[in-house]
């Protein structure tokens, strides 16, 4: 079972979030919060798998607590919502650790498939906007930079091979397809890539790849 945590300042939308996860099988909503601030203390007080995140909320806005639930001892996955105007502050949750975005008129097919997706350990980006948002708003570094290249080259050939593949967006079951492997050995091979480049999810693990210039 799923455990989530809905966040939205408006009640509405936190109730139609809530009705949809409720229904959907193997997915229990066992928190909802205002603001961001409440959604840090309600992650302390319950154990969460994932968070619903909307981004612009009083008190506490999506970013920062996303950053605070990622940095808990036990920290539940973070799913952003967002509309197309607002890629700078998505690419910032991006690098505070969320595993993915949503847009706020997403199917809630697509909702359901983007938690359960996260809850797995893989990245949820929205398809259309995920290599926009992440190539126009990388700015922290020059790409190719000395910090990236060096993480980079702890690697692995084949955990390049594959951290290439996953830069691009593809699943642990591409990556298994174009590399002739099993799937439980690409996540084996994601879980040391991740400890070797120091990073919290396989979004954060893109942004490093794109630094180096490893894809492009």
């Amino acid at each position: 079972m799923i455990r989530m945590l809905v966040a939205d300042d408006d009640s509405l939308v936190r109730l139609a979030l809530t009705d949809i996860l409720g229904d959907a099988p193997g997915i229990t909503v066992v928190a909802e919060a205002a603001d961001g601030a409440e959604a840090v203390e309600l992650a302390r007080a319950h154990r969460i798998d994932v968070a619903l995140m909307d981004i612009r909320m009083p008190r506490l806005d999506g970013i920062a607590a996303t950053e605070r639930l990622r940095g808990l001892p036990e920290p539940p996955e973070v799913v952003v919502l967002t509309t197309f105007d607002l890629d700078q502050y998505v690419y910032d949750a991006l690098t505070a650790g969320a595993s993915g975005f949503l847009l706020k008129d997403s199917d809630p097919a697509e909702i359901i498939r983007a938690v359960r997706v996260v809850a797995d350990g893989q990245a949820m980006l929205h398809p259309t906007a995920a290599r926009r948002l992440i190539d126009r708003y990388h700015h922290t570094t020059a790409r190719g930079t000395p910090d990236a290249r060096s993480r980079i080259a702890r690697l692995t050939p084949r955990e390049t091979e594959v951290l290439a593949l996953l830069a691009d967006g593809a699943s642990n079951a591409q990556i298994a397809g174009a590399l002739a492997m099993r799937e439980s050995t690409v996540k084996a091979h994601v879980s040391r890539i991740l400890a070797t480049l120091e990073v919290g999810n396989r979004v954060q693990a893109a942004l490093c790849a794109r630094d180096a210039g490893v894809v492009g």
